[in-house]
């Protein structure tokens, strides 16, 4: 009974087998059409890398001039405004110096003024010597009427003339003194004499110098890499901290060269962050492609003129720009690592720029305003040395 039985119980395993296989398969066709679906519908058109970095402006702040520090305004972390003081260096070297400054220019507009009465003595030397000449003239015409008649001797027309001849190269003198100081001048005011304007520029350097021992933000944002200590000794270009204007960062992606044949510029993006994850997605746009692969433009670039090469698939940095209203609500740090995904969809943009960038991507007027300050000083020390009668007008 037992051998009857056994060969019909085991008959159904090859047929639940078989099913289960049939089943199996069914599943890996369904869902190897749904993929083939998804990526023409949606996977072709997206482009992600996980390679992907915070990136913006690092604006160093170094002195323009030697000191030592006396004072430290600003430690890393802190919001610092444009113009605001960050480092102060001992100012009583460059307090001399404009003072000496101010003292020269003082005094050389007081001798340019000199030179201003100097044309105007000669101006009236001239005129004297004028009146002398026709005078020599007339005494030589009655005195050449009387030598007719026997009046005065030919020695006293002799005389005459001689005085005559003094005179007119006494009027002749008298003119080019009036001309050599008139160059002098060349009809110009105080202010507009080379003599004045070269005083002037030593007065701008050493206010500009004076000034600038207050070493001031350019721009606003946020101090960062402090390593200035008081009593150490700066020159100028040494770094001292840095401001990182977190309003103005972006994001380089770093995509496989083989990701960048369909990517162009103003393509939408969205970008994670490992901060915040996926409860927070940014949204930015394309805004260039790298002109070169980062090996490219490294230190020591590889070399590949050799035989043991092998191929490496490459990267080249997408730069994308994100929200700027979404980045006041949830920051970004320089160096932070991101999530990219560009959606491929809009194929109209360029490559590459057709049209050279306008505007200005970042400036700064605290410079400016010192040198406003300079001309302002300058104004005041020529006027203030002016005669009365100049500063009326």
């Amino acid at each position: 009974m037992n051998q009857t039985t056994t060969p019909a119980s085991s008959a159904p395993a090859p047929s639940r087998r078989g099913k289960l296989l049939r089943g199996l398969a069914v599943v890996v066709v369904l869902v190897l059409i749904a993929l083939a679906i998804w990526y023409f519908l949606v996977g072709r058109w997206h482009e992600d890398t996980d390679d992907a970095y915070v990136q913006g402006n690092l604006v160093q702040i170094t002195p323009m001039v030697a000191g030592t520090v006396v004072r430290i305004d600003a430690d890393d972390g802190m919001r610092v405004e444009r113009g605001q003081p960050l480092v102060k260096l001992d100012p009583a070297d460059t307090e001399v110096a404009l003072q000496q400054a101010e003292a020269n220019l003082a005094r050389t507009v007081r001798q340019v003024r000199g030179l201003y009465r100097s044309v105007e003595g000669a101006q009236a030397e001239l005129s004297a010597q004028q009146v002398t000449l026709q005078r020599a003239r007339a005494d030589v015409a009655r005195r050449a009427s009387l030598v007719a008649t026997g009046a005065i001797s030919a020695e006293e027309l002799a005389h005459a003339r001689d005085q005559l001849a003094a005179a007119e190269a006494a009027v002749s003198g008298s003119r080019e003194t009036l001309a050599r100081n008139r160059a002098l001048i060349d009809e110009n005011g105080v202010a507009d004499q080379p003599d004045v304007q070269g005083a002037a520029a030593q007065v701008r350097q050493a206010f500009l110098n004076n000034a600038r021992s207050a070493i001031v933000a350019p721009v606003a944002g946020y101090v960062a890499r402090r390593s200035v200590q008081v009593g150490q000794r700066v020159q100028p270009g040494t770094a001292l901290m840095a401001v990182v204007p977190l309003n103005q960062v972006w994001v380089d992606a770093n995509f496989k060269e083989t990701q960048l044949k369909h990517m162009r510029l103003g393509q939408p993006v969205e970008l994670e962050s490992d901060v915040y994850g996926s409860a927070v997605t940014y949204h930015g746009t394309v805004q260039s492609l790298g002109i070169g692969t980062g090996s490219a433009f490294s230190l020591l670039p590889a070399q590949n003129a050799s035989g043991n090469w092998i191929k490496i698939v490459q990267r080249v940095p997408v730069r994308i720009a994100v929200d700027a209203k979404q980045l006041e609500q949830h920051p970004l740090r320089i160096g932070l690592s991101m999530k990219a995904d560009v959606n491929l969809h809009d194929q109209n943009g360029a490559v590459l720029p057709t049209k050279p960038a306008s505007g200005t991507l970042l400036d700064t007027d605290v410079y400016a305003q010192q040198l406003q300050q300079a001309d302002a000083a300058v104004k005041q020390i020529i006027h203030a040395n002016l005669p009365d009668a100049a500063k009326a007008n």
